[in-house]
């Protein structure tokens, strides 16, 4: 009952996230800045994420194997967003080949961790247990820098509907803090607690990113 209903949240939160891409990569499309990458790639790994975690509760597939990978292109996927809004006021050309550049190294580097995962399998699946906590506490800040980014945001041009994004974040950022609990003691109501919020969160991205998307249509943007 567990793993199923584990895999239902997993399946959804992927799906979710694969929706978000579709209307996220509208920017890009349209300008072909390499800025409006980040948004897009940042979700695509956390759904890629989601789904390596799903396949990881099936039967088919043993969870060991999949240990650094789903945390990798988790972590992945959050280093993405922070530097996305890092860079998303600053368009002159400078910071352009700087974001570049950037995003370049994230890439090779989350390439070469999967291969160093790939050779040494049994090495990762051990340190995996010791280095989950440090890695949660990371994705927090990463989730902390871009709640409070996208506040201040919200602060400087206030609108009913930019109000959720931190709202949205935040609940990500507890959702993870959630998790630290679990791995430290075991607390079920900690890791249902993190599912919830989880789930809570992306529900809020896919309003958000549905209510801007049909106001831009209506106005013509």
């Amino acid at each position: 009952m567990y793993q199923e209903a584990r895999v239902i949240v997993e399946v959804v939160s992927a799906i979710i996230c694969f929706i978000l891409v579709r209307y996220m990569i509208k920017p890009y499309s349209l300008t072909q800045e390499g800025r409006y990458l980040g948004l897009p790639l940042g979700f695509t790994f956390l759904g890629a994420s989601y789904v390596i975690s799903a396949l990881a509760y099936t039967e088919l597939y043993h969870f060991s194997d999949f240990l650094w990978i789903q945390l990798l292109a988790r972590t992945f996927a959050f280093v993405f967003l922070a530097v996305t809004y890092y860079f998303s006021k600053k368009p002159s050309k400078n910071t352009r080949q700087l974001w570049d550049i950037t995003l370049s190294l994230l890439i090779v580097s989350l390439v070469a961790l999967f291969l160093v995962t790939g050779i040494f399998p049994q090495v990762a699946s051990d340190t995996y247990s010791a280095s989950q906590v440090y890695v949660r506490v990371f994705i927090v800040i990463c989730l902390s820098y871009i709640a409070i980014h996208t506040l201040r945001s919200h602060i400087k041009n206030p609108d009913p509907t930019t109000i959720w994004v931190p709202m949205g974040y935040i609940l990500l950022a507890i959702s993870q803090y959630s998790l630290l609990f679990w791995y430290l003691d075991n607390s079920l109501a900690a890791f249902t607690g993190s599912l919830a919020l989880r789930l809570m969160a992306l529900a809020v991205f896919l309003a958000v990113t549905y209510l801007s998307f049909k106001e831009n249509k209506r106005t013509g943007k």
